[in-house]
């Protein structure tokens, strides 16, 4: 990782990064992570407004308070975050406070752990003190990257598919 790494608001201004963001992970047929980047950026405007509102806590149709950032270098869009500003208590077993994603291109090159890193920043000035982050089992460079973040490991959760999540907290 040798970028200049910002973690940014969704803007107008980073429209077309974005775009190729979003169309590089929709091509790769790989789940979208975090959840909020599987909203359709057709409409890029009111993707944007959706983003604030879930900020703000407006209009989120059942779900907490979250906000997203985008983890830009040189002008792509390497990845994205999605900070819960609280949970509920199926996020407190399976969902965490904080789901993140790197596109496929850019994996392996530092950034996951960088934007975990800028997430937690993001979380304490939330007023998140204890930060829960999860991942499946299987997942061997999320457990990596959220170890190297300081991450201790709680009581594995196990979904109805059996699937296992590994789930760890972090102080901020």
């Amino acid at each position: 990782m040798k970028d200049p790494l910002v973690l940014t608001n969704p803007s107008i201004e980073l429209k077309n990064a974005y775009l190729r963001f979003y169309q590089e992970w929709k091509q790769s047929g790989e789940d979208m992570v975090p959840w909020v980047i599987e909203k359709d950026p057709e409409n890029f405007e009111d993707m944007i407004t959706w983003l604030n509102h879930n900020k703000q806590g407006k209009n989120t149709n059942g779900f907490v308070a979250n906000s997203t950032y985008w983890l830009v270098a040189n002008d792509i869009v390497v990845g994205a975050v999605n900070i819960r500003h609280e949970l509920t208590d199926k996020l407190f077993h399976s969902g965490g406070h904080i789901g993140y994603g790197i596109r496929p291109s850019e994996r392996r090159k530092g950034y996951a752990a960088e934007l975990l890193k800028l997430a937690l920043l993001e979380c304490k000035k939330l007023g998140i003190s204890k930060v829960l982050v999860v991942c499946d089992e299987i997942n061997e460079a999320s457990k990596k990257t959220i170890i190297k973040n300081g991450g201790l490991r709680d009581k594995d959760f196990i979904e109805e598919d059996g699937n296992v999540l590994n789930r760890f907290w972090i102080e901020t």
